[in-house]
């Protein structure tokens, strides 16, 4: 491939860029030579990463290794695509912080759970590996009673819960058969409600998934008993299940910015929505994940308006500074037109690899951006792509999702009504789901050249996501073509307005103790009810608290909400004490309280002067029952003590 230097060394100024033709082999002394010395080191080389790896040693600094041969050199327009390769080589430059482990262990107890021999078969293939059970959920005449190394029992899984190294299954019509079973299977009497655990299913059954996104249960390996080439991969999977394995704790919980609950009134709900495994689970005022569980999809930290959940790989403060890196250095190596494409790992890389190989490769424009989970990606890294000057976005998704992608859906409908809003005009965003390599070559060809900002922004990213999000909006709309400052957004988006009922309203002010953040306040001095706009998440607190239903959400972006003071909502006049002329209360409620109960309440008959109570403040009303000597059950008749076992037996003795 054709290597353009000069532009490499435009768009990364301040770095030593050097080329060679055979680095790991004839010019080898060349790498050991630079890995010597102390600071970054990036190589444009993912094939022989490991064979670098080793050569460096325990290196002070690791390496950070980027494939600039399948995403920009091997191409039609390889020649043009200096500046795509200054800007990965940016990009992989921005190193990544640590994130935590779970530690998962299995000692090899496995379930097979199948309808016919298939499950048998498989049985006998792990035997030597595994502690195996296989139950069936029916003994017909083709299963015939054979001496195994292995149990094998009658069940119907009727339910299941747990991850590797620890399922629980409930088992239904539960029976062994007897040892006696000569010519077929004799069972012993069924039972129902048998618990059943082990540390890895094999699930050969044919029937519905035991799981939800089954794909991503760790330990639930599920295939076609009809298919004997899949039985056999799930076989060969399950044997290596044996051990302690480490995964990523995909996201982090801060439960005290969690907006989910507040006094049993739920108010925002979108990860528990949203999670395809069933991970996360609420705990009282907040949500909590089970990292055993989480797959790491990373929808429920895209869609959490408040930062209380937080993606760890990498943080999305980390991502945007990689985007950063990745289109200023593009510029300033003279690319023009960008293209932001975002793909996964297993799927995305390979397609993007055979269109290398066997196809035109990627244009010149189009940035391969690659991430976890394309459904980690929130509105933040959206925006902020677009502020420091792609011109449109793509997702790489597969043809049939391994999950619900609900959560990325809303996140592109979002960016979409802000963008259309600021007048940036065509399609910016779409996904482009697909497995074939020729298909994903024709899409990014056809793709419409659209004008990106004049002069795009160059602010760093340090933060938590909401940080990020409210700069970025904020510098996308300086920069855009038509800074228009209110834009109505879908449901669900993470910032807006509330509205309420002003003739409905009490002013309890119960909406202000359910607001998480700070959005509702109240006055000290006066009864009124006050809104800041930018400190909503839209989480509905407000709106399921409220005693008289008169709060609404009201999804949109005020782009001036940033510097507007608190706007009132709702203001009254205060009740004075008539006794001492302290405020203590709303006016109208009370003089409504009080035309309700005189009259109408036997403790407050029309006229009486015990009326003037209600219009104390609390101080008053306590002196002046006490001067009153005020007794609220005069006149009341006492109350027929209760029957005790003792009257009912001198009653009963009496009769008799």
């Amino acid at each position: 491939m054709r290597l353009d230097v000069a532009a490499m060394r435009r768009g990364c100024p301040g770095s030593e860029v050097k080329s060679f033709r055979h680095l790991c082999g004839a010019e080898l002394d060349h790498f050991r030579k630079i890995a010597a010395t102390d600071g970054a080191l990036t190589v444009a080389c993912t094939q022989q990463a490991a064979q670098f790896s080793e050569e460096a040693g325990e290196r002070a600094d690791a390496i950070s290794f980027v494939n600039i041969r399948e995403t920009a050199g091997w191409s039609k327009d390889g020649a043009r695509a200096g500046a795509k390769m200054a800007a990965l080589l940016a990009s992989a430059s921005i190193p990544s912080p640590d994130y935590p482990l779970v530690t998962l262990s299995s000692e090899g107890v496995i379930l097979i759970y199948g309808r016919d021999e298939t499950a048998i078969e498989a049985g006998r293939l792990l035997a030597d590996h595994l502690d195996v059970t296989v139950m069936l959920k029916q003994f017909d005449d083709t299963v015939r009673p054979t001496a195994t190394a292995f149990p094998v029992v009658k069940g119907r899984i009727r339910s299941a819960k747990g991850h590797f190294g620890a399922f629980e299954l409930a088992i239904d019509d539960y029976a062994r058969p007897r040892p006696s079973s000569r010519e077929r299977f004799v069972l012993d009497p069924p039972r129902s409600g048998v618990t059943s655990r082990c540390d890895i299913v094999l699930d050969l059954s044919g029937d519905m998934p035991l799981f939800p996104a089954h794909d991503l249960r760790d330990g639930y390996l599920r295939a076609d008993p009809g298919d004997p080439a899949a039985m056999l991969r799930a076989v060969l999977t399950a044997r290596d299940l044996v051990g302690s394995f480490d995964k990523p704790k995909y996201v982090d919980v801060a439960p005290t910015l969690c907006a989910h609950s507040r006094s049993k009134r739920t108010g925002c709900h979108r990860c528990l929505d949203l999670c395809p495994t069933g991970a996360i689970t609420p705990v009282g005022d907040h949500v909590a994940i089970d990292p055993n569980i989480c797959a790491g999809c990373g929808q429920c930290a895209a869609a959490c308006p408040t930062g209380a959940l937080s993606y760890a790989l990498p943080p999305a403060d980390t991502q945007l500074q990689r985007l950063r890196a990745m289109l200023l250095a593009y510029r300033e190596a003279g690319g023009a037109d960008a293209v932001l494409l975002f793909h996964d790992g297993p799927h995305g890389t390979p397609l993007i690899d055979a269109l290398a190989r066997h196809g035109d490769g990627l244009p010149a424009n189009v940035l391969p951006f690659a991430v976890n989970e394309l459904t980690q990606v929130g509105l933040e890294a959206i925006v902020g792509a677009f502020a420091y000057g792609v011109s449109a976005v793509r997702f790489l998704l597969r043809a049939k999702p391994r999950h619900d992608i609900t959560g990325l859906s809303q996140t592109v409908a979002t960016a979409d009504a802000i963008l259309g809003g600021l007048g940036f005009e065509g399609r910016r965003l779409a996904t482009i789901e697909t497995d074939d390599p020729d298909v994903l070559g024709e899409h990014l060809a056809d793709i419409e050249m659209l004008a990106a900002v004049a002069l795009p922004a160059v602010f760093k990213t340090v933060g938590k996501r909401r940080d990020l999000l409210r700069f970025g909006l904020s510098e996308l709309h300086r920069l855009a073509p038509k800074p228009v400052d209110v834009i109505p957004l879908p449901r669900g988006a993470p910032v807006g307005a509330v509205t309420i009922d002003a003739n409905g309203c009490t002013l309890c002010l119960s909406c202000v103790s359910a607001c998480p953040t700070g959005a509702l306040r109240e006055d000290p001095e006066r009864p009124v009810l006050k809104f800041i706009e930018d400190a909503c998440v839209q989480c509905g607190l407000c709106q399921s608290t409220c005693p008289e239903k008169v709060v609404a959400l009201k999804p949109q972006i005020d782009f001036r909400a940033s510097r507007a003071p608190a706007v009132i909502l709702k203001e009254e006049e205060p009740a004075l004490c008539v006794r001492c002329g302290t405020p203590f209360g709303v006016k109208s409620t009370i003089e409504r309280i009080a035309a309700k109960l005189e009259g109408r309440h036997w403790m407050y008959p029309a006229g009486d002067k015990r009326l003037e109570a209600l219009r104390m403040c609390a101080d008053c009303r306590v002196i002046v029952m006490s001067e009153q000597q005020f007794d609220p059950f005069k006149g009341v008749p006492e109350r027929t003590p209760p029957r005790t076992t003792d009257d009912y037996l001198r009653q009963r003795n009496g009769k008799d």
